[in-house]
Formats: structure tokens, sequence, C-alpha cells
């Protein structure tokens, strides 16, 4: 099977000096997929030649007439701009062109494109945002909501529960994943109203054999590797993976810094090079870029706004992962069959009040 993948060349910080030389070197590596180039069509032809894409065959250019800049408020990329290439990008999974979309743009308005052409999946309130991140067991931790839903009630905490098991059940092999809520303790009777009613539905689930509930989890248990999912709102998700990609970067800096200092530390840094290496591979926020828009009728993934080639490339090999494994095919399936009745807005309610749903929701989240 060929996965398509549709790319918002425009997107982000540094758009198709970062976006095309990723594609590039994407498509060399993954002969099975086919690359759609989304954005203005005079800015990418030229630069198909220096980036090597030129006559590539399963290399295609999608004219978009508008930019969604990063400084745009939603109503903007929403209403005005129509033929953006986010929303283009968007279309093209729609319409079935695509198997999935990816963009560095901003993401309160790629979340509020993403939500109103695709609309959600039936027993789905509100997409959320999940990403990885690395762990000392030198696997993934996946983490949801990372700033898509600043404000959340019991039950939406409980759908990302449901759509995050699924999606590490298919990307890691894991039949039954272990689901971790972020609280200010272990202890049941820590945390706000929010957790701790939560943490009653989640109980339920595990109780039924719907969910592998591990329980509550504090901050440092996403970095050991505690369990395989952790939960939370999309306020608490966004200050943790910020403050968590400050500290590796500071880390670095600290480190290479320190190894300047004088001939002993050069000698040392010299001597543990391969350690210093191996490190810096698993610290580094570039490998775990690509974040999904969960439970989408689509799929969408979202690149770091600022970042370079190499994490961009992770990205869409995120997006080519998810579309390979029908992650959105077993997501779905397992809203229908596991979401308790009476959940979820009713289909023609939640059609009819999409657009400004999606604007006031979209208001609310970090870029």
């Amino acid at each position: 099977m060929t996965i398509k993948i549709s790319i918002d060349c425009m997107g982000g910080d540094h758009g198709p000096s970062v976006t095309l030389p990723a594609a590039a070197s994407f498509i060399r590596r993954q002969s099975d997929a086919e690359l759609i180039l989304v954005g203005q069509e005079s800015v990418l032809q030229p630069l198909l030649k220096k980036y090597k894409l030129a006559g590539e065959p399963r290399v295609q250019i999608r004219n978009a007439s508008e930019v969604v800049t990063m400084e745009d408020p939603i109503e903007v990329a929403l209403r005005r701009k129509k033929d953006s290439s986010m929303r283009v990008a968007v279309t093209l999974v729609k319409d079935g062109q695509a198997h999935a979309a990816v963009s560095a743009g901003n993401t309160g308005a790629l979340m509020a494109v993403s939500r109103y052409v695709l609309k959600t999946l039936p027993g789905v309130d509100r997409p959320a945002i999940c990403t990885i991140l690395p762990n000392q067991k030198d696997g993934p931790t996946y983490m949801l909501d990372l700033g898509a839903n600043v404000d959340c009630e019991p039950q939406h905490l409980h759908q990302f529960a449901l759509m995050g098991s699924a999606l590490v059940s298919v990307m890691e092999g894991k039949p039954k994943p272990t689901i971790g809520l972020l609280n200010v303790g272990e202890e049941d009777t820590k945390g706000n109203e929010l957790v701790k009613e939560t943490a009653g539905l989640l109980r339920a689930d595990h109780e039924k054999g719907i969910l592998n509930f591990y329980g509550n989890v504090e901050g440092n248990d996403i970095f050991e590797g505690t369990t395989d999912l952790v939960v939370c709102d999309g306020f608490v998700g966004n200050v943790t993976l910020k403050a968590s990609e400050g500290l590796g970067r500071f880390v670095k800096s600290v480190l290479t810094s320190e190894f300047k200092k004088g001939l002993v530390n050069k000698l040392g840094a010299l001597i543990a090079y391969g350690a210093i290496k191996a490190l810096s591979r698993r610290l580094n926020p570039s490998r775990y870029n690509g974040a999904s828009l969960l439970g989408l009728k689509g799929l969408v993934f979202k690149s770091h706004g600022g970042a370079d080639v190499y994490a961009f490339e992770w990205a869409i090999r995120r997006a080519y992962d998810a579309a390979k494994y029908d992650v959105l095919a077993r997501i779905g399936a397992t809203m229908a069959e596991l979401m308790p009745q009476g959940q979820g807005r009713p289909a023609e309610a939640a059609v009819a009040a999409e657009e400004p749903a999606v604007v006031q929701a979209s208001l609310q989240q970090p870029n």
C-alpha cells in the first residue's frame, strides 16, 4: 500500500527552507510513500531542483494561494484564509487524496481548521494533542493532552484515555497499555476534583477490563516510563512539554559549555565522546517531534513551529507510521465500542454548532 501524505510547506517559523529538504530526505528513505507538497507554487517550484525533488514521480505540488502565519488569529485562519496551505493540506485528507497531513503552523489554527474540515469521531467531544517523550527504559511515554484543551471535564479526560490507549496499542503492539493519570501525588485523596472524578471513571473501566489503569502518576513518572500513557488536561500537558523541552536544551548547553573549559575537560569530552553522543541522541527533542491530533475523522500531525529539517522529517515519519498502521480506524472502532452511551454530543447538534464551537475552543489554545 502506498501512503500519501500532504505537507503544509508554508507553515511554521521557517517554511519551505525546512519542509522541502525534510520532505526530500523522507521520500528517499521511504519507497512506499508519496508526498503532496502544498503551498504557493510560485515559491515551491523553483526550490525543487535545489532540494533534488525535481522530476521525482512520487512528489507533486498542490497550489494554495494563502499562508496562515504564526500570528494569525483563529478567525482569520478559519474564515478568511480558505485557500491557505494549512487548510488545503487538511482538505486533501478529508477528500481521500492523502492519508495524513503534516503542518508546523500555528497550533490553535491547525486544530480549528482540522476540527472544522474533518469533524470529530463519534463519541469524541474534543480532539486532543498527543506526542511521545523519552523515558529511562529507552522507550516512549505517550502523553495527552498537550495544549488543545486547557479547560476539561472528567468525561474529556476519559475520552483522551480511550483514544490514547488505542493509539499506543497500535503503534507499540501492546493490547492493553498501562495508563497513568497525572496528579500531584499517587494517593487517591490527592488532586483536584477533575483528577479525582476522572480517576473514578478510569477505575471503573479498569474493573470492566476496558482499560489498563495504573493509577495516579507524578511528573517524574513520565520520564521513568512508569506507564505507557499519561493523561492530563491541556494546560498541564503544555506546561510539562515546554518545561521538558527547555530542560533538555539546558542540559545540552551546560554539558557543551563545561566540556570546553580547559584542557582536562576537553580531554574528558574526547574520552567520553561515545557516551555524550548517545546521551544527546536520547535527549534530543527533535527525535520526538510530531504530535497527533487525536479524535478527528482524519490523521493530522503537528510539528513544532521552530523545527529544523531533522525534526520535521520525524513529524512526517510519525504521520506515515500512523497511516500505515491504520491508527484512525482503530481509534474509531475503540470509541464506538467502549464509549459509554450518552457521552458525546448527538451528531446533528455537533455539526450544527461546529464552527462557533471550534472558534470558541481554539481561542483558548496555546501556540
